[in-house]
């Protein structure tokens, strides 16, 4: 039975790094955008990985096995 930690895991790790995305960017022009662009591809990357985990760990089509005759 798999377990549901590495989701937790690794949103611990994300969040990390969004936070040091917050406070490492330099201040310049355009850091509101840069820091903006940095979290929104953190969180996205971490939902597509999140949703491909769940859908593996609970698939909402079972696998169907057919056997055929021989003849």
């Amino acid at each position: 039975m798999a377990s549901i930690l590495p989701v937790f895991l690794v949103l611990v790790i994300v969040a990390a790094l969004m936070t040091a995305a917050f406070l490492f960017v330099p201040k310049g022009p355009n850091h509101t955008v840069i820091r903006t662009g940095l979290m929104i591809a953190l969180a996205a990357c971490y939902l597509m990985w999140m949703v491909t985990y769940m859908a593996q760990l609970h698939p909402l089509v079972s696998p169907v096995i057919t056997i055929k005759a021989e003849d």
